[in-house]
């Protein structure tokens, strides 16, 4: 692996960005290939800059490449610092409207997203500097847009301490995983809480990029490896997309042998933690994170882990590698894949009546794989009393672990004939949620009457204890079945025939992992809120016993062969108030319709 170079170091920001400063005339100096160097090469990556570093550099790289860099803010956080991104190519393409005509693949790079691992951002400075000079994936930038986004999280960036990563070697000081409202942005992408999201979402919409390269930093044990790449679509998504993100990650990963790294193709946090015996086990992530989301836009998400144990320069270093490959192999390959990628978005068109799996699962066939690992040692801790792993890294050590990496579909349903129909009542919201995807949708200008549907009454629904990034989840039971119903005007009909129309089941689809239900959306539907009282409940039980023969036989069956019924007084009256002209036909009534046939217009 090539040696980072290493500069003066300065003591200050303000020294660091002085060359970037006007001459004393007032004329506006370009600057020289030195001043678009990071405090982390300046300091020998023992500290890197804060975000005034990435405002000034987004600019000097404007300045000194104004035919081929353009620095733009994309959005505002909280705080109301400006989210900066740099593109960049030497096509002179550098609007989206400019790539689409030229027929150029998009590349986004984002560094950042959890602001303590902060690898990206001085390894993407690096390598959009040294590519623009030539000296690194030569030519590639004249085949390809680079959209570069050096911190997505900028306000948890300049929450900036010493301990902010407390299993991680260097820098000095880094800034924090979470936004200034504490949400995990890589947990956002399907439910977009956030303005980041939001304005990362109309960024994606707007550039439509083939690959998205998500730059972390792993937690974890101590071992070897030092960088994984795990690309999707390649479990899960579109078939013959599966392909291209098999050679995206592949070629990348033999890139970085090359270099001298030691890359992995899966995720690498144990089994059962902190025990590496256990080993590993690969999976499909759910569209809450980056290389879960793009796939479903038929598009490519790679995820990028350097190991944290490695020191700081080490990981740019590996990061910059990897960027320089992905960008390589873009510029390479990228008309090709986005040929592939534009099937898929026709193939995605005709989905309607297929199954699409909603989730995936790591089956139980593990094979054994040699890891590069240390000695360590397992023995009851005298401070918790817990068995814990102790590595001695002086000692490489070949490790013969379990890897379990063979993935099929979980959870599967058929995607309906034309769309899904979302009620007047709760269009306003939802509507907001798929322009924040740039899902296409129509409102009813006439309402339905009589539609034949198909409706998902849960049969069970359990609200999680705890709350997750400020909501409560929900999981619930149950299936789609015909109805006939009343639609009112003012409704949203979400046609399943579009590119994203894998998104649009990922949304709306009640039990798929990160839907608007799973995040809690339509809980108030799951909610119990009219009631019968007990002495009511019990004379109408009674009147119904006394009228209605075959209603009591099947009470007196159930009593009989239902012992937990029988001895539940609640149950036993509301056998009776279920079957009651009073009880609330929309309890439990999941209010997102599904129809095979599309409105008329």
């Amino acid at each position: 692996m090539r040696r980072l170079p290493s500069l003066p170091r300065l003591t200050t920001i303000a020294a660091a960005l002085a060359v970037l400063a006007a001459p004393a005339s007032g004329l506006a100096a370009t600057p020289s290939a030195d001043a678009l160097t990071t405090v982390a090469e300046r300091s020998g990556y023992a500290r890197t800059g804060r975000y005034d570093e990435v405002i000034a550099l987004c600019d000097a790289f404007a300045q000194r490449y104004p035919k081929s860099v353009r620095c733009e803010t994309f959005g505002t956080t909280p705080e109301g610092r400006p989210m900066k991104l740099l593109v960049a190519s030497t096509s002179g393409a550098l609007t989206p409207e400019a790539a689409r005509e030229r027929g150029l693949p998009v590349t986004l790079v984002q560094g950042g997203i959890h602001a303590g691992e902060i690898d990206g951002k001085d390894a993407g400075f690096r390598a959009l500097r040294e590519v623009l000079e030539g000296r690194a994936a030569k030519g590639a930038l004249d085949a390809q847009v680079l959209v570069f986004v050096p911190v997505f999280n900028v306000d948890g960036h300049e929450r900036f301490g010493a301990w902010n990563r407390p299993n991680q070697r260097g820098p000095e000081e880094m800034g924090w995983r979470t936004t200034a409202q504490n949400h995990n942005l890589n947990r956002d992408y399907a439910k977009a809480d956030t303005p980041e999201m939001q304005a990362m979402l109309a960024l994606i919409d707007r550039w439509d990029p083939l690959a998205y390269v998500d730059l972390h930093v792993t937690n974890g044990a101590k071992f070897e490896h030092d960088v994984s790449i795990q690309v999707e679509p390649l479990n899960s998504g579109d078939a013959e997309l599966r392909k291209v993100g098999r050679a995206f990650r592949d070629g990348v990963i033999a890139d970085l042998a090359k270099e001298g790294a030691l890359p992995l193709p899966f995720y690498p946090s144990f089994v059962e933690n902190d025990n590496p015996a256990s080993g590993f086990e690969d999976s499909v992530a759910p569209p809450r994170f980056s290389h879960g989301y793009m796939p479903l836009r038929n598009r490519l998400g790679m995820l990028v882990e350097t190991h944290s144990w490695r020191p700081y320069s080490h990981r740019v270093e590996t990061t910059y590698d990897t960027v320089v490959s992905a960008l390589d192999r873009v510029a390479r390959r990228g008309r090709e894949w986005q040929a592939a990628t534009r099937a898929a978005d026709a193939r995605a068109r005709e989905l309607g009546g297929d199954p699409v799996p909603l989730d995936y699962k790591t089956t139980d066939t593990a094979r054994t794989i040699p890891f590069r690992g240390y000695a360590y040692s397992r023995t009851p801790s005298e401070v918790s009393g817990a068995l814990m792993t102790r590595y001695d890294e002086t000692t490489p050590q070949l490790w013969q672990v379990p890897l379990r990496d063979e993935i099929a579909p979980g959870r599967t349903v058929t995607a309906p004939g034309a769309g899904y129909l979302v009620p007047a009542a709760h269009a306003a919201w939802v509507g907001d949620k798929l322009r924040q995807h740039g899902v296409r949708f129509e409102t009813l200008k006439a309402p339905l009457d009589d539609a034949r549907v198909e409706a998902f009454r849960a049969e069970g629904s359990e609200f999680a204890s705890g709350s997750v990034e400020g909501r409560q989840r929900t999981t619930l039971a149950g299936a789609w079945a015909p109805e006939t119903t009343d639609v009112a005007t003012g409704a949203l009909f979400v046609p399943i025939a579009q590119p994203l129309a894998r998104l649009v089941v990922a949304l709306l689809e009640p039990q798929a992992p990160d839907s608007l239900a799973s995040w809690g959306g339509f809980n108030n539907a799951f909610e119990r809120k009219e009631y019968m009282e007990d002495y009511v409940a019990e004379e109408v039980a009674r009147e119904m016993l006394a009228r209605d023969p075959r209603l009591k036989s099947e009470f007196e069956a159930r009593l009989r062969d239902d012992a937990e019924f029988a001895k539940n007084p609640r149950a036993r009256l509301d056998f009776f108030y279920r079957r009651h002209t009073a009880w609330d036909e929309r309890y439990g009534l999941y209010p997102v319709l599904r129809t095979d046939q599309a409105p008329a217009r």
